[in-house]
């Protein structure tokens, strides 16, 4: 069985709990163990890196250095805080002296270090690379059998971020999709921003950026979209109706995240997959 670190990320345990459903009973399904990391914190969410990149910068590799202690890659559902703690990684790889300074912050603090050994994935990608598109194919009970627009969003869609996914057009969601027994849409808008976490003090332009994702999404065919952000995914999915208001155009699409569509493919909450197909079939289609 495989073993790595888990990291709800800020959004997963709170807002979004039907990622943190899926989660466990998808990676059972695969022989992956997930190991908690009971005394990780907050990644920042790119918020307290506005007033103190250092501040946020310490509490990754903090986490990093708790999944360190156990001799684990750390991995998690949202793109957001997959790509932050790429940008940690990335920033102290190249920076010694920075790094040192940093680890003798929160080695006071908290007693770790943080040594460069332990990586980030997102579920994306482990599935993907370290999983196989074959098992996962082989492991599918209901297969999705809908048209499904891929959400990537900005936050893992460069260099370093989105392992060995093309950071311009990935494809491995579709890739994951197909396996799943789903239709791919293709669509332009699926790497631009919906604005998080934006939303918190830009509420029109951010109600702009999440009704012309849906709407490129819907017209290019999606009966559904996934999301591989857990706040993204909260922003498509609690704002769609708000934004298509704002903007007069057509937002009403089933929005699900990358962990449920998984779990439902592969036997998992029979009753909510239906739930989804219906609402797909009659009203968001």
């Amino acid at each position: 069985m495989a073993k790595i670190a888990y990291y709800p990320g800020n959004v997963a345990r709170a807002a979004s709990m039907e990622v943190e459903d899926c989660i466990q009973p998808l990676c059972h399904t695969l022989g992956i163990e997930l190991i908690e990391l009971p005394k990780a914190s907050s990644d920042g969410g790119n918020i307290i890196r506005q007033a103190s990149p250092k501040l946020q910068h310490a509490l990754v590799a903090r986490n990093l250095a708790l999944a360190e202690e156990k001799g684990l890659d750390i991995m998690t559902t949202c793109a957001t805080s997959h790509g932050i703690m790429c940008d940690t990684i990335d920033d102290l790889k190249a920076d010694p002296i920075y790094t040192a300074q940093l680890n003798n912050l929160i080695a006071r603090s908290t007693g770790v270090e943080y040594s460069g050994e332990a990586n980030s994935w997102h579920l994306l990608h482990y599935l993907v690379e370290e999983i196989g598109l074959e098992k996962i194919n082989d492991a599918v009970v209901n297969p999705i059998n809908l048209n499904v627009g891929a959400y990537y969003g900005p936050y893992m869609q460069k260099e370093g971020s989105c392992s060995g996914d093309d950071p311009f057009m990935p494809t491995y969601m579709e890739q994951l999709i197909t396996a799943l027994g789903g239709i791919p849409v293709e669509y332009e808008l699926k790497c631009q921003s919906v604005g998080a976490p934006s939303l918190l003090t830009l509420g029109k332009p951010v109600m702009s950026l999440i009704a012309s994702v849906i709407s490129d999404a819907k017209t290019s065919g999606a009966e559904v979209m996934v999301s591989a952000c857990t706040v993204s995914h909260a922003n498509l999915d609690s704002y769609q109706t708000k934004a298509g208001k704002k903007t007069n155009k057509d937002t009403s699409m089933p929005i699900m995240h990358l962990a449920e569509l998984v779990a439902f493919a592969f036997g998992h909450f029979p009753d909510r997959f239906a739930q989804l197909r219906t609402r797909a079939r009659v009203i968001g289609g």
